[in-house]
């Protein structure tokens, strides 16, 4: 077996086995709302923290010393 076919199997099996788990989050009512939670989590807290930091890092590199 090649490289590339073995990566090629690899991403079938990953694909596979992740459209597994979103079906069975999806259907497990405890587990959709596990989920949701943890994305709204993410989308409120660790999204706003990372564009911050982004931009303090453009900033920066911008050499800009006023606002």
């Amino acid at each position: 077996m090649t490289h590339d076919r073995a990566e090629q199997v690899a991403n079938v099996v990953l694909t596979a086995a992740a459209v597994a788990v979103v079906a069975v989050v999806l259907r497990t009512p405890r587990l959709r709302r596990l989920a949701l939670g943890l994305a709204a989590t993410a989308l409120t807290t660790t999204l706003p923290q990372w564009i911050a930091r982004e931009v303090g890092h453009a900033w920066a590199s911008s050499e800009r010393r006023e606002l």
